[in-house]
């Protein structure tokens, strides 16, 4: 009978537990808020944030820093698309005044990029907090190594508070920066594509040597609680704020490393429209030809539908689109495989058909794609006819080396 009632038991408490829904994750914020503030009891405190610094309950850094007891919040710094996220990709920001808690806000996206030694006076703790997006082209991960070199040179003590990396931290792929192309959309030799959190790449540029002049942080990364590197952004709990006006969904982070190449081409990459990155086309391109070229690569993870769209001006999302009130022929992409879909494969594999099938209308700038992807031979190949497959090979080598490196500096499974 002892035996018959531990067995109901144990599989019981089997049942339940797979029935159990995955436990939320808590960011870095959610964890400083809850037992790591008194670190910053006493200190002046400058943050580094956006929109997208809240805590599981929505609750804004600014405001909660604010109102904590024995934390003085000395200063914020606007990133590009500013605090409150609400100017579109490229425009300057303007340094002002917050109207919630009435503290200063330096600008790092107009005149200056990097925190000078005056925005950084009286300064005891730099902290940066915002949703990364896992690309190396985006331009928050700039922002963050700049400010950890400011911060390094003042002798201020710098904090990241870790979020996930909503296309997965096991995902790697794209090629590494060639370092003579550096610049503030890829500013270190880390692929297209990373698979880190902002808290691990914090890590890897500060003991890496990658600061200018040999700088190192006083660094404290901040951890997350129970995020798993091949989680879902949908399994955290957390709700998806826009990292910037033109990312609205957890699907158009993972279509960007790839789609977002079309930003150096004559190609819409869906700007101008509801769904930017999701949406891509031209006047001059045939739907069922591109849909018929693409399904012939067999790439995984992604579907395809047949559309037709006119980009507009939206205002603080996308002004002056490509193509702006012409109708084009394109194709609605869907992430169908989110743990196994390769983005930036994809991107190369859509460039190279593009110029397959239409070699007299598709064009790319040369400086363009060398930004982006880091590297001279990428655009050059795939104006040559080279085949998708060569090209990804290509980088594999580097991409392995860089692995090793990098997993030092992992900290979650």
């Amino acid at each position: 009978m002892f035996l018959l009632i531990f067995l109901i038991i144990f599989i019981t408490n089997i049942s339940c537990s797979q029935n159990e829904p995955s436990p939320s994750v808590k960011t870095g914020l959610d964890v400083l808020i809850e037992t790591r503030l008194h670190l910053l009891n006493g200190k002046k405190v400058g943050v580094i944030t956006n929109q997208t610094g809240v805590n599981s309950e929505g609750e804004h850094i600014a405001d909660l820093l604010h109102a904590a007891p024995g934390v003085e919040l000395y200063a914020l710094f606007g990133p590009e698309h500013g605090i409150r996220g609400e100017v579109e990709g490229g425009a300057k920001i303007t340094s002002g005044i917050d109207p919630k808690t009435g503290v200063p806000i330096h600008s790092l996206y107009g005149k200056t990029r990097k925190p000078t030694a005056e925005m950084l006076e009286g300064l005891e703790w730099l902290i940066f907090d915002i949703q990364d997006v896992g690309t190396r082209f985006y331009t928050y991960i700039s922002t963050m190594s700049l400010a950890m070199e400011a911060a390094a040179e003042k002798g201020i003590d710098f904090m990241v508070l870790d979020r996930p990396n909503p296309i997965t931290g096991a995902l790697v792929e794209g090629p590494i920066l060639d370092t003579q192309f550096k610049s503030f959309i890829g500013i270190h030799p880390i692929p297209l594509r990373h698979g880190m959190t902002v808290g691990e790449l914090a890590k890897l540029f500060n003991e890496e040597g990658y600061l200018e002049n040999g700088a190192q942080a006083r660094l404290t990364v901040i951890e997350m609680q129970n995020w798993r590197r091949e989680m879902r952004f949908e399994e955290t709990g957390l709700n998806w704020i826009k990292p910037s006006p033109n990312m609205p969904t957890a699907n158009t982070a993972l279509l960007y490393p790839g789609m977002g190449l079309l930003e150096t081409t004559n190609v819409s990459e869906g700007r101008g429209t509801k769904n930017p990155f999701e949406n891509v086309g031209a006047p001059w391109i045939n739907s069922d030809q591109l849909i018929a070229r693409l399904q012939k690569s067999n790439i995984e993870g992604i579907a395809f539908q047949k559309i037709s769209f006119a980009p507009v001006d939206m205002p603080d999302a996308a002004m002056n689109p490509k193509y702006e009130g012409e109708a084009c022929n394109g194709i609605f992409l869907k992430v169908t495989d989110f743990h196994h879909f390769k983005a930036v494969a994809f991107g190369i594999h859509f460039l190279c058909a593009l110029q397959e099938l239409y070699p007299d209308k598709f064009s790319m700038s040369e400086k363009g794609m060398r930004r982006m992807t880091g590297q001279a031979w990428i655009g050059e190949a795939i104006q040559n006819g080279e085949t998708p497959e060569s090209i990804i090979v290509r980088w594999q080598a580097s991409m392995n080396e860089f692995m090793k490196v990098r997993n030092k500096y992992l900290l979650y499974n």
